[in-house]
């Protein structure tokens, strides 16, 4: 009887966070730590995302493309649904969210879409993974280049943090350069970074972990947590909630719209309803070097656990749908 019940993924890489984060609210670096601190991430982020470009084959995009509708259409819910529906938010501030809280929710509509998680729920729903994993990585690719862009062009005028030329430049030493490089040493290096997966993912969530502390540490030293109640954590919650529910309606429909069969569906839904922590949070240290950097954080921190709780029971479910074999 247990057993048609799905296990829900309470993701430990979250429970890592949150560990992290109090201890950035109990021992937050200062002085020179926090500078020593400041180089550290830096280097970090430009060495995760070379990593991100050694892993990510072109060539697979290339041979992806006859599916070309299916991945504008991903890409389009991810790049222009989301940010539509994070400008839509700015109705919410300020009775529900905070400017901080929703300059988070409208970064977290912008990032691009997770490649791990969309690629195993499309195979546990018996959709066309080939192109899942394409589609995911077409977006991952394009959201070096488009999030920042997008940033520029609706941070500023929706009342978040101006992202001003120093960032941009910030963004092109720190993510963009490594990106190319890492693609670049890719005929080199990628067959060290698939031997070595286990190495690489530590790589992936202790650089990740480190950024968190680092934007947490800054939070705590500038006294940004005391302007949050738990209250509005729990808004953040149920507007990410709702967020997701309108994206995943929203794909059904644009897939029924489309006629996409049953497997390329499963695409549409996972990939472009779903958004990386992975990529996110670096983007977001980068972008936001300030000390409310920790709160923009918050509502994509807790978007990638709901997504995963809810997506993992429509995966299970969707797989029963179709027989084995």
């Amino acid at each position: 009887m247990l057993n048609r019940f799905p296990r829900l993924p309470v993701d430990t890489f979250v429970l890592a966070l949150l560990v992290v984060v109090a201890f950035a609210t109990v021992l937050p670096a200062r002085g020179a730590a926090a500078e020593a601190l400041s180089v550290a991430t830096k280097v970090a982020i430009a060495l995760l995302f070379a990593l991100y470009g050694a892993r990510l084959s072109p060539t697979q995009a290339w041979h992806g493309l006859r599916h070309w509708r299916l991945h504008l259409l991903v890409l389009a819910a991810t790049f222009v649904t989301f940010p539509l529906l994070g400008l839509a938010a700015r109705v919410l501030v300020p009775t529900i969210l905070t400017p901080d809280l929703y300059t988070g929710l409208l970064f977290l509509c912008l990032v691009p879409s997770t490649v791990q998680s969309s690629i195993a729920f499309t195979s546990i729903a018996h959709g066309n993974v080939p192109a899942a994993i394409v589609s995911a990585s077409l977006s991952n690719m394009l959201g070096v280049v488009a999030t920042p862009l997008l940033a520029v062009l609706l941070m500023h005028a929706n009342g978040a943090p101006r992202v001003d030329g120093s960032a941009v430049l910030d963004i092109v030493a720190q993510l963009l350069l490594p990106f190319f490089v890492g693609q670049l040493l890719r005929p080199w290096v990628a067959g060290w970074v698939h031997r070595h997966t286990l190495m690489t993912k530590a790589f992936d969530r202790g650089s990740i972990l480190l950024v968190v502390y680092t934007a947490f540490s800054i939070s705590m030293a500038e006294h940004i947590w005391s302007t949050l109640s738990p209250l509005r954590i729990v808004a953040v919650a149920v507007v990410c909630t709702a967020l997701l529910a309108g994206m995943l309606g929203i794909t059904v429909g644009t897939a029924r719209l489309a006629r996409l069969n049953r497997a390329d569906a499963t695409v549409l839904l996972f990939c472009g309803s779903k958004k990386s922590l992975a990529s996110g949070l670096p983007m977001a240290l980068v972008l936001f070097g300030n000390g409310k950097v920790g709160l923009i954080m918050l509502p994509l921190m807790i978007f990638h656990q709901i997504q995963l709780l809810v997506c993992a029971v429509i995966a299970s479910r969707l797989s029963r749908t179709v027989p084995v074999g």
